[in-house]
């Protein structure tokens, strides 16, 4: 119990180290990829250069590039209006739809990571079939969240607008600077409470929710039940715990953000290269321009995350291994698992009595003397 969470650091760093580069395994890496982001576990700060693609396809003087940006909307007739709102609403139900199976996906995914890391060896299939269960149950638990921070911040935005606005603030805001200042100060300070409240509470969730559901088969309210009554027995190490992973995260996400460069490279040359020639060909925007565009950058930007998600492997690992030498010491359950006792040593054999002679009896004793 007296583990501390800047203890943990060395023990999860060994543990990386054992399961990505002791007998470098390639398929191992690759496997953490794809369970690293299905996972939600990739660790990168962002990928630099998305937002600069449109400036270098708009050249400083008027040019094809400009006549091609210029082409995008003016003088639409009626039909293809129609035909850009039907692609949009497609488009916005098809990314709802997406949102809720990635959701599923990530549920599973989670404890499947958890095992991956516990048992040092990754099975996707394996682990899709043992943990579909309990990634429905933490499914409902994402869920829940989601839907409550929806709601949470919609009522935490639109009541005061709707204070604002029956008090004449919205109106004639000129007279009311002051108000609407104070009121933008005291909400973006509630939003800064909330964002970090949401963040140790998801913090919590991957962390310690999973290996109790994991372990106990439990549903997500009896997990967060049995997991709170153990935060309450030292909630000032649970604190420091989450500070602490929250500050490698910013680390790790620096590091890795520089590493995932050459990835990203990969892909936005190409990606360049293939704008600039559309625009040299003259392609004006359409359906069907538009379709194969998303198409494509979807392509790309799936091809982008794998290629990421490759070369920040190890803190794909060392994270959950943090969580669980942290949890660890407080969770026996999962101690036993992560530290398992050595195994006794088989007892020696006894000696059996046998009834063969030695191997060189004793000398017979000498004959008496005849006597006379």
């Amino acid at each position: 119990m007296s583990v501390s969470a800047v203890d943990c650091v060395q023990p999860a760093i060994q543990h990386t180290r054992q399961q990505m580069f002791t007998g470098f395994r390639f398929g191992q890496w690759s496997r953490l990829a794809l369970v690293g982001i299905l996972a939600g576990e990739l660790h990168v700060g962002g990928c630099g250069g998305f937002g600069n693609w449109a400036q270098l396809a708009q050249p400083r003087q008027k040019s094809g590039g400009q006549e091609f940006m210029a082409q995008a909307f003016p003088h639409i007739d009626p039909a293809r209006i129609a035909q850009f709102a039907g692609l949009i609403a497609v488009l916005v139900l098809l990314a709802i739809l997406m949102f809720f199976i990635f959701l599923y996906i990530n549920s599973v995914f989670r404890f499947i990571l958890f095992e991956s890391v516990l048992r040092r060896e990754c099975s996707i299939g394996d682990g899709w079939q043992r943990w579909h269960g309990a990634g429905k149950r933490y499914f409902l638990w994402q869920l829940v969240l989601a839907v409550s921070t929806w709601l949470f911040f919609g009522l935490l935005i639109g009541i005061p607008l709707l204070f604002m606005g029956a008090a004449g603030w919205l109106k004639d805001g000129s007279h009311h600077v002051a108000g609407i200042a104070v009121s933008i100060v005291l909400g973006l300070g509630v939003l800064l409470i909330v964002a970090l409240a949401l963040v140790a509470i998801q913090i919590s969730a991957k962390d310690f929710l999973v290996p109790i559901m994991a372990l106990e088969g439990l549903d997500f309210a009896d997990g967060w039940s049995r997991l709170i009554g153990m935060i309450r027995t030292e909630p000032g190490r649970y604190v420091v715990y989450i500070l602490l992973k929250f500050a490698l995260l910013i680390a790790a996400g620096i590091l890795f953000t520089i590493v995932a460069m050459i990835p990203a490279l990969i892909i936005i040359i190409p990606t360049v290269l293939l704008v600039i020639a559309a625009v040299a060909a003259g392609l004006t925007w359409n359906v069907a321009t538009i379709s194969l565009t998303v198409i494509f950058g979807t392509i790309a930007f799936v091809v982008l995350m794998y290629l990421i998600a490759l070369v920040a492997s190890p803190a794909t690992v060392f994270f959950p291994a943090y969580a669980m030498y942290f949890f660890a010491a407080r969770y026996p359950q999962l101690g036993a698992l992560l530290n398992p006792a050595p195994a006794p040593a088989p007892p020696a054999p006894e000696a059996t009595p046998t009834s063969e002679p030695p191997p060189f009896s004793p000398p017979l004793p000498p004959s008496p003397a005849p006597i006379g």
